[in-house]
Formats: structure tokens, sequence, C-alpha cells
């Protein structure tokens, strides 16, 4: 997948917002956070140990350049829409296959050792390989009365020295809405309100098209609300929250479209708020707590907090990830959508308690499976949840993922309800995410086959990295730039036909690539308010504009972004636009640099791009003498050096 690095490298400006994916996933009896045990010691696999210098991540590489002149909240509809639709069907074939059946033992300081459920031994060693290429998190596997797995990787804290474990908390990010529509659900099972109810007579004060929304329309995100009602980890009071969700567009008529919305989410937790005197109290005490009273979790900003070490995320830069739970609020951007923290164990449990009836009552659980958007791909929309039906692999999976915005953490979480089975993955840093791990491992799994473990790197002479250096231009006008650093080299890419010799991504087609690209252009050159907007901001930031092109289009961060060059008597601009589904505008940077891909060396003249997530599918270089062979899903193309 194209990967530019230093999205994160700056803060963003005061106002703008990263905001986090997707969804969720649930665990069954056997897997809790007190019953499993790390199967693997230290000392039974030195691979798990922090000590070893090869489960460090190598940072990733900062981009160059300035603070953008304009960036707009970043939603990745990739990641958090479709692309996590996608997930589902690897994670349900993975949890079809990955829990093994042996079993070890752990010292739990009684006369006797407790026998622990395990992880299978192949899958343990796949795991750890991918451990020592970048991933570090925990990964929870069980299910009912079987088997269970759970194991750490990595550090969560790597000044420190200190390594995740079973006990190390993440934060879940959008899995968060799991737990706000579980609280929901609650309250109208027990006749505090009805699905069918308009916010705006749940919530007084509450004003625009967001009042007239109904709870089942957020539930589904199909109220057709569009836009963000507040920065992530920026001070919102209660009231300014209701102010800002009110003053809303909508993108559809309620209940007719899907469109992912944060915001809806938010208004939700309000009206939890309203209804029970306190969002906060209510879900601690009513829908984290087991009927046996044990916590599992708990707000990552504020209290209740969760127990337990925190694991500090990472972003590309390899620099510590700005939010590290300290936040003093007010809390209502994140609350409702994407506040939550937990173990990868704790999350696994109460997702099986859920869907148990041990949280909310089983009528409640019916009425959660029974509440549904379909989006005529075997995906369908579940209040928190999306379900993929069982034409893929003969039975139903239900899962969530969340990840991304300034925590650094990722979270995927899926259950199958047939053969109540659970996967859970959570990571802290961007080298390999919770969500690229299961993507990459998921078919082998579904296979039987053993795991994909990531392509290695050589190691190469630094003069002859340097000896690679200079601009490759391609017959078609476009040019590649080549850049030696520490082990590997750096590829700008600038124009449309260079940006489409290296695209390369697992989420998205050249297809849709070409499609966003069309759309971007249609968008800034037609007659939307919007639309006018945009342009003006540019023409504020480059002078007048009186052309514009597009100079291709990539994958960063799980989503689409079309550059475009803008031309004018004053020179020329370039900047950077994600929109969603309804060509509304989901991101932009003016004045930005051309998109910068990473290859890392397979021998002294071949290079791939760096991928972890891929086991080795992705693009390829080949350089020699002069010249520049790229090959990609776009074909091969041949760059000269000037």
């Amino acid at each position: 997948m194209a990967r530019r690095q230093g999205d994160r490298d700056r803060p963003a400006p005061r106002g703008a917002r990263r905001v986090r994916g997707h969804r969720r996933v649930a665990a069954p009896g056997a897997l809790t956070s007190h019953a499993a045990r790390r199967c693997q010691t230290l000392d039974d696999n030195p691979s798990l140990d922090p000590r070893y210098g090869a489960l460090t991540p190598r940072p990733a590489r900062r981009r160059r350049g300035t603070p953008p002149a304009r960036l707009h909240p970043v939603h990745s509809p990739g990641r958090t829409v479709r692309g996590m639709r996608r997930i589902p069907t690897i994670l349900a074939a993975a949890l079809l296959t990955a829990v093994g059946t042996a079993a070890c033992t752990s010292d739990t300081g009684g006369d006797e050792p407790e026998t622990a459920p395990a992880c299978d031994a192949d899958l343990a060693a796949g795991l750890s390989r991918w451990a020592d290429a970048g991933f570090s998190g925990s990964i929870a596997i069980g299910g009912g009365d079987g088997p269970a797995c759970l194991a750490s990787f990595g550090l969560a804290n790597t000044e420190a020295g200190e390594a995740n474990t079973e006990d190390t908390v993440f934060a879940i990010g959008s899995v968060s809405k799991a737990v706000t529509a579980a609280a929901v659900l609650d309250l109208a099972d027990a006749g505090t309100l009805e699905p069918t109810d308009r916010a705006g007579d749940l919530l007084p004060g509450l004003g625009g098209p967001a009042a007239d929304a109904t709870v089942e329309q957020l539930l589904l995100h199909t109220s057709g609300l569009a836009g963000s009602h507040g920065a992530d980890h920026e001070p919102l009071d209660r009231a300014d929250a209701i102010s800002a969700l009110g003053a809303l567009d909508t993108d559809f008529a309620p209940g007719t479209d899907y469109l992912y919305s944060n915001a809806g989410y938010a208004l939700l937790a309000l009206i939890v708020d309203e209804q029970t005197g306190s969002y906060r109290d209510y879900v601690a005490a009513e829908i984290l707590t087991l009927p046996d009273g044990d916590r599992l979790g708990g707000f990552w900003d504020g209290e209740p907090a969760p127990e337990g070490p925190r694991a500090l995320g990472y972003g590309p830069d390899g620099e510590p990830a700005q939010s590290t739970g300290d936040f003093a609020g007010p809390h209502w951007a994140l609350a409702g959508n994407g506040d939550v923290a937990m173990t990868a164990a704790d999350l696994a449990a109460w997702t099986e308690a859920l869907f148990a009836g041990d949280i909310i009552a089983p009528d409640a659980v019916d009425a959660l499976r029974a509440t549904v958007f379909d989006h005529g791909d075997g995906s369908t929309e579940l209040p928190g949840w999306v379900a993929l039906d069982a034409a893929a692999f003969g039975t139903p999976v239900v899962m969530s993922a969340g990840g991304g915005g300034d925590t650094g953490h990722e979270a995927v979480v899926a259950w199958l309800p047939d053969t109540g089975v659970t996967l859970v993955v959570t990571s802290n840093t961007a080298a390999v995410t919770a969500g690229a791990l299961v993507e990459a491992v998921g078919p082998a799994l579904a296979a039987g086959e053993a795991l994909p473990v990531p392509e290695g790197h050589a190691e190469v002479d630094p003069e002859a990295l340097l000896a690679k250096e200079g601009v490759y231009a391609l017959g078609t006008g476009g040019t590649l730039t080549v850049t030696a650093a520490d082990g590997f080299l750096e590829v700008a890419a600038d124009g449309a036909d260079a940006a489409t010799a290296m695209f390369a991504s697992g989420d998205f087609t050249a297809e849709e690539a070409a499609d966003h690209d069309a759309r971007v252009l249609a968008f800034l050159e037609g007659d939307s308010d919007a639309g006018r907007e945009e342009l003006a901001a540019a023409e504020d930031a480059f002078g007048p504009v009186d052309d514009l092109a597009s100079a291709g289009t990539v994958v960063e961060e799980s989503e689409l972004r079309t550059y475009v060059r803008f031309t004018g008597p004053e020179g020329t601009g370039l900047g950077w636009y994600a929109l969603d589904d309804h060509d509304g505008v989901q991101g932009v940077w003016l004045d930005a640099e051309p998109p910068v891909f990473t290859l890392v060396p397979t021998s002294e003249n071949e290079f791939r791009q760096e991928n972890l997530s891929g086991a080795g599918v992705g693009l390829r270089a080949v350089f020699t003498a002069d010249a520049m062979t790229v090959t990609g899903p776009a074909g091969t193309v041949e760059a000269v050096r000037e």
C-alpha cells in the first residue's frame, strides 16, 4: 500500500481533526481477563522478549516539508466504511481455523500449576515473526467452551522498555460505538426511549436536522448527518456539543441511505446522558460491568478509567502519539464514538457477555441483531457492529474495528454467532496495525496453511543507495525523485502518471482510485457551494487559479487522496482532497508536497514498497544503470534518470 511519510509528523492546526476508524468483535466464555493466561513466557520464547532488538519497531521516516496551509478534519472512509466491511470476510476465515488445541501451564502461585488456554505453536511462531516485523499489541482468540489464545508482542513504551502484556490497556477507538449502542438498547428495553423517538424529543435544546433523526437512524448511520461536531481531544462542553450537532447539515433524507457518522454517536451519548443523568456513570456501571460486579475497561481520558498499564501509541514517524489518556476534557467530542479503552482480553470477554445477554437483556440483544441496514454487498449494519452473511464461509460473523486519530492505537474484534469463537487484535504502532495483521494472515488461516511472514529486506551498502539518487523521468511527463535514507529509498511521485505508477493498495482498486480522481476534479470545477468554497480556499493559498489538473490519486492512512495541481499567474500550488461516497469533503491539505513512497531493498538493485501487511505482495522497483523500472498494479513503466 502506498504510504506517505509525515502525515502525522506535524501537529494539525487547532480545530483540525483526525477521525478514527470503524467497528468491533466478541468473545465467548473461555476467554476472560482472569481465566486467560499468556501461553508463552519470555523464557519459553525469547522472541517475545522486548529486550531483543528485533521487536523494537523501526521508526518510520519523517517527511520533508512545512506545515499545511489548510487542513480539514480527516475521516478514513476506506478503512471505516468500505474497507472494514472487507475485513470481516477475512476474519471469518481466520476464526474458523485459528484456534489450536494445545495447552500450556502457567504458575499461578498455588501448589499446582494451572492449565491455561494456549496458542497453537505454529500460530504463535508466525505471530512472533510479525512482531519482529513491527507488530506491537495483543491478540486474544477463544470461544465458548473451546480453547483460547492470549498473546502480547512488542513494547507498550519503547523509551522505558515496557512490554505489552495481557494487562495492557488500549484505546479501542470506534469500537466504543458498540458500547454506546448497548447503552441505548438497554434504555429502549427498559422503556425509557423508543427506537422511533426523535432525537429532538429526547434532548432539549437540540435543533436543526439532527433533531429530526430517530434513535434507530443514529444507531445505523442512516440519519444523513454530515460533518464533524468537534475536534478530537479539544475541549467541548455539553452545551456547545448540542449546539454544534444542531448546526450540522444532512446529505440525504434520513433513513434513505448510509453515511458513517461519529457525530451521530456523540448525539446518542448525549441522549443517554439526558435520560440517565450521567452518560459516563451509566456506561461504567451498567454497560461495562459484568453481573458479578467486575468492570471491563473504562474511558481513555478521564474517569472512570480502566485498570492496568496503558500502551503508548506511536505514529508513522515513530514518535509517541499525542493522546496518552491525560486529556482533562470536557470530553463531548469523543463521547459515544471513540472514548472507551480496554485490554484485548477484556474486550473479548465484554463481547461474549454482550451477546450472551449478560450486559443487556436477551430481548435487547435480539433487538440489536434485528435492527439492520443492508449494504447490499453481503454485509449488514447493526447498531455498533457490522454483520457478514454466511455466503462466504458458511457461517455469519459480527465485527467491529476502530483506530487512527491521535492515540496511535487500533482494535479489531469479531464474533462468530454459530460457534461462539472470538478474535480480538489491538495494536499501538503504525508499522503493522491490528487491521493490517488480520488482513495479512487471514487468508492463510482460512486455507489451513502456515502463516505468511513479512518479506525481509537486504542490507545494502549506503554508497549503493546513494548511487541511485536522482530525478527519474517517465516518458509521459511525470517524475520519480529518489532519495537515499538509512537503509532504504524514498520516492516522491510528481505527476498523475508517477502517482499511478506507484499506486498499490489492498483496500482500493485502480478503478476506484480513478473514480475518486474524476470526482475530485468535478467537485472543484462544479457549481456546488462546497466546491466553490474549496476553490476559493485554494486561491487564497496560491493566488488566482486559471487551471487545475490531477497530480494523481494515492492511498494514505487507509483513504483515497487525490492530489491537484493549481496553476495561475502567481505560479503553481499542490493540494490533496479526500471525498466520501457522497462527494462530501473528508480531508483537504493545501500547500502539500508530492506523495512519498518508501522502498526497501531485497537485493542491491531490487526493491519493494514498504508494506509489512502485504507479506510479499506489492510494488517492485529494479534499478539498472540510469533507469528505474517499476512494476505494480498499473503495470510496468520505466523512468530514466535526468
